[in-house]
């Protein structure tokens, strides 16, 4: 994210999970202001408390539901423009990344494999958590996303191995 940074790109996280909580320690852990955070959120409502502050309250009512069909709203809602480049870890990333594509010129769309089971949690087609079909890998296939295995490509996966 530094590099993109450092050659004029701004990076956002965009994530199914939820908009608060990434946006409490996106900035210490990722260098992401909560401005440039898009998740699934709750409405709020505006009101005030007993002394008469104005305050806002978490309803428990979905504004977005941020994942598949989910993240390319909720681009355009916070961010207002198409991204140039995407990257993804599950089917929930997939209308985002093609939406990424969809725009024009040159973009990048990449998804991140979790199959290393020894170094880290593996999750694919029958995962209960964040899956990875065979049908994802071959929509990246015929649609020329690079897809990076964690297992085969990366030495190393934690700060700390």
């Amino acid at each position: 994210m530094q590099l993109l940074r450092q050659n004029g790109y701004k990076t956002y996280f965009v994530t199914g999970g939820g908009q608060d909580f990434l946006r409490a320690y996106a900035e210490p852990v990722y260098g992401i202001p909560p401005e440039q955070v898009v998740g699934t959120m709750n409405a709020t409502k505006f009101s005030y408390d007993a002394k008469g502050k104005p305050i806002l309250t978490e309803e428990p009512r979905l504004l977005l539901n941020n994942v598949g069909p989910g993240k390319p709203e909720g681009i355009q809602l916070m961010v207002g423009r198409r991204p140039q480049a995407a990257f993804g870890n599950s089917d929930g990333d997939k209308e985002m990344l093609e939406y990424t594509q969809a725009g024009g010129g040159v973009r990048l769309m990449m998804l991140v494999h979790h199959d290393d089971a020894a170094r880290e949690y593996a999750y694919g087609a029958q995962s209960k958590v964040g899956t990875f079909p065979d049908s994802l890998m071959a929509e990246a296939a015929q649609r020329g996303w690079v897809v990076i295995s964690m297992q085969k490509d990366w030495k190393r996966i934690f700060a700390w191995e």
